[in-house]
């Protein structure tokens, strides 16, 4: 992308604003996986602030502690310890990069949720979206082994888990932002 994609600017605000907004609609706490390195870290208090309108702001918990290098797999392990730690058996996950993301989005999950499925991702016509699901927090062991032998694909943690797929109905919840092209086209269908 060129740019820390948590402060990309979506409708007025940054895109991680946006997403912690709209996932605080039905998690609570909030979240937010980035190591201190991280541009979202440095800008901690800009998000915090611009995230205000319509979040209680003690909701939203920073989780510094991921593995350096370990990718989106090593801030699952890490998201996932601090909610097992806090009481929670289920998380759910997303990106910051998914500006259409929607509350109902999260409703839709929970209705795939079952007793046997260790993660309910999304999936749209084309892929499986494993940043855009519920974990249980007990997984997090399992995917830790993972992140230790080495593990970085998203996709390797929803291989050693039960895991179940559920298409939901709108998938531009699913869309993401990698390049400064598809953000363009986004606002472009969508403003």
């Amino acid at each position: 992308m060129g740019s820390d994609k948590a402060a990309l600017d979506w409708d007025g605000e940054p895109m991680l604003a946006r997403v912690v907004r709209v996932v605080a609609q039905r998690c609570d706490p909030v979240l937010v996986v980035a190591g201190e390195t991280s541009a979202a870290f440095r800008g901690i208090d800009d998000i915090r602030d611009r995230a205000a309108p319509g979040i209680d702001r003690v909701k939203v918990h920073w989780v510094t502690d991921e593995q350096e290098g370990a990718g989106p797999l090593g801030g699952l392990v890490a998201g996932l310890a601090k909610a097992a730690a806090d009481g929670a058996d289920l998380a759910f996950v997303c990106a910051t990069d998914m500006p259409l993301i929607a509350p109902e989005l999260i409703d839709e999950l929970r209705l795939g949720l079952t007793d046997s499925a260790q993660a309910v991702i999304a999936r749209d016509a084309q892929r499986d979206h494993p940043m855009a699901g519920i974990y249980r927090t007990d997984a997090g062991p399992v995917i830790a082994d993972l992140v230790a032998g080495g593990e970085r694909r998203m996709l390797g943690a929803i291989e050693a888990l039960n895991t179940y797929r559920v298409g939901v109905s709108d998938a531009d919840w699913l869309v993401n932002v990698n390049a400064p092209e598809d953000l363009h086209r986004l606002r472009m269908t969508t403003g």
